[in-house]
């Protein structure tokens, strides 16, 4: 069963910034794309950020382009998200997962099992 740990979220004001982190395995991170997900109140969880394990290909959802960026440290086995000039509507618990090269295109994971995530909260 795929594993995924979450951390780096928080409470943060309009504006601010916060820099997520997700560990996986050594066979996940260097098979797949890692992908980040979020998933607002009342809401479905939707796609936030994709990267490729080869070649720094990446993909953003229109609502976090030029704001969001997702990088991977293959090192460590962990992919961040760095979340700049946050607003409200960022507001949400976020996931990692990670996608074929046609699930970083279409924003599907690949792996039915989540970890527990990081809550978000951007208010004032």
């Amino acid at each position: 069963q795929a594993q995924f740990v979450e951390s780096g979220g928080g409470l943060v004001q309009p504006g601010g910034s916060l820099r997520l982190s997700c560990a996986t395995s050594e066979f996940i991170f260097s098979t797949y794309a890692m992908m980040w997900y979020r998933q607002a109140p009342g809401k479905e969880r939707e796609f936030v950020a994709g990267l490729r394990a080869v070649g720094d290909i990446s993909r953003y959802a229109d609502s976090v382009k030029g704001r969001f960026t997702i990088s991977r440290d293959n090192a460590k086995k962990t992919v961040y998200l760095q979340m700049n000039n946050l607003k409200s509507e960022d507001t949400a618990v976020y996931y990692c997962n990670a996608a074929s090269i046609s699930g970083l295109t279409d924003g599907t994971p690949h792996f039915g099992s989540w970890g527990q995530g990081t809550q978000v909260t951007v208010s004032s």
